[in-house]
């Protein structure tokens, strides 16, 4: 497997194991942001519970998980469409509505355009501009509606960190709507806000037909393996996405995972307040090293400017991995220079880890 292609996303553990010939067990990976505090008791617990239920077809309406997500995030189920992960329904979403001309920030997840591509869709990118901290440009985006027929809009964006509140996205839904343009706002990270009903739009749905509000389960409550999202939108457009996809998509196992998780308030409370405090000592501690310029983080992942180390972000993937750490290279984003790299944030200890290695590498000190 070529060096590249392992890169392309984070978290691709096994394939640098093989690379360097070591265990996955061998390494920290900071390159996939995942909940810190891994699986849930609950989560576990309902798996092994649920095991004999694999000799079944899962239930294709998704019933119970639908239920659980409509109590929790406060919408109807008819508006929620369930998947095998969030990037599962990027396919479905583009596959159902063929846009021609889709819009997407630069840098952001690769998977809208790559959705929007195979939907034979054109790709207009909206650049993100570092003197302002990679914000979205709102009115620029406005700006370029009559030329599109699909917005993605990650919120908060991967990698850079950024995020817009409600209000400050709704002139966007609303010229959209006039434009007969559809928004996607990918809120895949949204349950690490404390503050998420600030931020979210999916108490917009019922005003904007044209929203669609991407969710991953697989980020908060650290379930990668077993792939689990969601899609809301007006019914309408969700029985569309219901319709254009594979009747049995979400397993037994994760319909299951996806209720006992979406119940444990423990567990949420715990992780919202232990990544509220560890991003931001991971920010300080990133800010201390000479050479590296962090931007200040929304969710649990901090993006950085290593440009004054002297070295790409390719080199110094490289240079972590000889050490065991693992960091995502964000040389393939559209729209960033070679000098980018992403960090989750991890444990304390582990968090401790990567800045002193980081400092090493660097030549820089971190007391």
């Amino acid at each position: 497997m070529a060096q590249e292609s392992i890169y392309e996303h984070g978290g691709n553990i096994y394939a640098a194991a093989r690379l360097m010939g070591k265990n996955a067990e061998q390494f920290l990976d900071f390159s996939a942001n995942i909940n810190p505090f891994g699986l849930p008791v609950s989560v576990r617990r309902c798996l092994l519970d649920s095991i004999d239920d694999v000799v079944n077809y899962p239930d294709a309406e998704a019933w119970a998980l639908k239920e659980a997500i409509g109590r929790h995030y406060g919408v109807s189920v008819d508006q929620i469409t369930v998947g095998n992960g969030a990037v599962e329904l990027l396919y479905v979403l583009c596959h159902a509505l063929r846009p021609q001309q889709v819009m997407v920030a630069a840098p952001t997840f690769s998977e809208y355009e790559r959705a929007a591509r195979a939907a034979k869709a054109v790709i207009r990118y909206m650049p993100l501009a570092p003197d302002n901290g990679f914000t979205l440009p709102v009115e620029r985006i406005i700006a370029a509606l009559p030329f599109i027929d699909m917005v993605f809009v990650g919120n908060p964006n991967n990698p850079t960190g950024t995020v817009l509140t409600a209000g400050e996205l709704e002139p966007l839904l609303y010229a959209a709507a006039k434009n007969d343009v559809t928004v996607v706002v990918d809120e895949s990270f949204i349950d690490f806000l404390f503050d998420d009903e600030r931020y979210t739009c999916r108490t917009l749905l019922a005003r904007y037909p044209n929203l669609v509000v991407l969710h991953s389960l697989t980020k908060f409550y650290a379930i990668p393996g077993l792939r689990l999202g969601f899609a809301l939108a007006a019914p309408r457009l969700a029985a569309i996405m219901h319709a254009g996809k594979d009747p049995w998509n979400v397993n037994a196992l994760a319909q299951a995972a996806g209720v006992a998780a979406l119940q444990d308030k423990e567990y949420r409370n715990k992780s919202r307040q232990y990544v509220a405090g560890a991003k931001k000592a991971l920010y300080d501690g990133l800010a201390q090293i000479p050479g590296l310029k962090p931007f200040p983080p929304a969710a649990n992942f901090v993006f950085i400017d290593v440009a004054g180390t002297g070295m790409t972000a390719a080199a110094l993937r490289k240079a972590m991995m000889e050490e065991h750490v693992l960091i995502r290279d964000c040389s393939n984003y559209p729209g960033l220079t070679p000098y980018y790299v992403r960090v989750a944030v991890k444990k304390e200890e582990d968090n401790k880890k990567l800045l002193r290695i980081l400092a090493a590498v660097c030549g820089g000190q971190n007391d």
